[in-house]
This record gives C-alpha cells, sequence and structure tokens, in this order.
C-alpha cells in the first residue's frame, strides 16, 4: 500500500479550520490532515504588541510535537506569529510553511501595487515584514499597504459568516488604487467570492495557495528520494 501524507495544520483559532480543510481536500485529497488547536495563542498574542519568548516556544513546541507524530509536514494558519515560525523550520527537517507564504509569491506577479486586507490586528506588521522580505529576496519592487476590516472576526467568531463576508466585501470594494488585494487570514477565504463581485483587482486568499505549495513541496522530495535510491 502506498504512503499516505500526513500534514499537520496547526491553528491557533479555530475559524481558520474549515478554510484550509477545504482547500486540502480539493487540492490533495489523497494527504492525510490532522488538526492541532491552540486557541491560547491568538488569545495571547492579542495581548502583546511584539512576539515574546513565550509564545514563540510555544510555536516551536507545536511543531516539534506534529514532527513526533509523523507528519510530512505542517502548515501554520495564524498570521501572526510568522518569525517564530521560521525558527521552527528551521529546527526541524520536514517542511513547516507559514500561512501566506505562497500568497505572497503569487502577489508578486500580479505588480507593485499590493493591498492587504486584515482582520486580526496583530497579524499585519508581521505580514507585511515578511512580504518585504520576500521582495527584496525575489529582487522585485513592491509596496504593500494594509486596511483593517473591524467587526469582521467578532462576527464570524460570533457566528455570523454572511456579516463577516459582508464587512469585508465593502472594504474591498473602497481600495481603489491596487494591482492585487490579499486577504490576510485563512478564516477570511470565505469572503472571497462575493468581494470579487465588488472590484476587477483580482483578489488571493491564504488556504489554496498554501495546499498547492505544501503539497509540491512533499511531493517533489518524494521524486528526489527515489531518484536517489
Amino acid at each position: 500500500m502506498s504512503h499516505r501524507h500526513r500534514i499537520a495544520l496547526i491553528h491557533a483559532t479555530r475559524v481558520a479550520i474549515d478554510p484550509i480543510e477545504a482547500a486540502a481536500g480539493a487540492i490533495w485529497p489523497d494527504a492525510e490532515t490532522v488538526t492541532i488547536l491552540e486557541e491560547g495563542l491568538s488569545a495571547d498574542r492579542a495581548k502583546t504588541d511584539a512576539l515574546s519568548p513565550d509564545l514563540s516556544d510555544r510555536i516551536m513546541g507545536l511543531a516539534k510535537y506534529a514532527d513526533g507524530m509523523g507528519a510530512d509536514g505542517v502548515l501554520f494558519t495564524c498570521s501572526a506569529f510568522g518569525g517564530a515560525i521560521e525558527d521552527a523550520a528551521a529546527a526541524l527537517s520536514i517542511p513547516v510553511l507559514k500561512p501566506n507564504e505562497a500568497m505572497f509569491e503569487a502577489a508578486l506577479a500580479h505588480g507593485p501595487r499590493v493591498v492587504l486586507v486584515y482582520t486580526f490586528a496583530p497579524a499585519a506588521p508581521g505580514m507585511m515584514d515578511e512580504f518585504h522580505a520576500l521582495a527584496k529576496k525575489h529582487g522585485r519592487e513592491a509596496r504593500i499597504s494594509s486596511v483593517y476590516c473591524g467587526g469582521a472576526l467578532d462576527a464570524l467568531r460570533a457566528g455570523d459568516a454572511g456579516r463577516h463576508d459582508q464587512l469585508i466585501a465593502e472594504t474591498v470594494q473602497g481600495i481603489t488604487d491596487a494591482d492585487v488585494i490579499l486577504l490576510a487570514q485563512f478564516s477570511m477565504a470565505s469572503a472571497a467570492p462575493l468581494a470579487r463581485l465588488g472590484t476587477t483587482t483580482p483578489i488571493l486568499t491564504s488556504p489554496e495557495s498554501a495546499i498547492t505549495k505544501i503539497k509540491h513541496i512533499i511531493e517533489t522530495s518524494d521524486i528526489g528520494d527515489t531518484e536517489c535510491c
């Protein structure tokens, strides 16, 4: 029987679970996804301006836990822990991805004017830093600005997905100077269809891009291992 790849999906909020599992089911149905939820991460991150050593240690611990349970790759779905996820990626031998790496790479192909729409306030500074670092790495001239969509995440957590999506769509309609619009959190993906009705600017979301990238990394590694043997 062929090996079924196990992907650990690590969440800091439960509203990110459905979007990434839907993307995984559509793009890589043969993979086994394992959900790991630690809601204290988002609650504690919201209380601090910077990523604390304690939070970084917890991110590392979660990544090592996923490695210990036999995961072939790890995907974090919260955008507020970029530096800690990078440290975990450097420490483990399996792929460990930040939530928005793949989306940022796709955004660079659309043009230099990038607008990030976000609903979780602590996420934006780190994401913008990550985008600038990626643009520099690829030698691309790009500028990113951010727009906060207040109330949307609270609506989603209260079970009002329609209100969540409507608020994001209204925010997107007000953006007129962009080559591409990014919906920052995984939990925002449900708003993309409605938001796209109100703008001709391309809108990118994280879940599909992230699953596509980790699938490519792992399957490419499989090919390399086969060739070596």
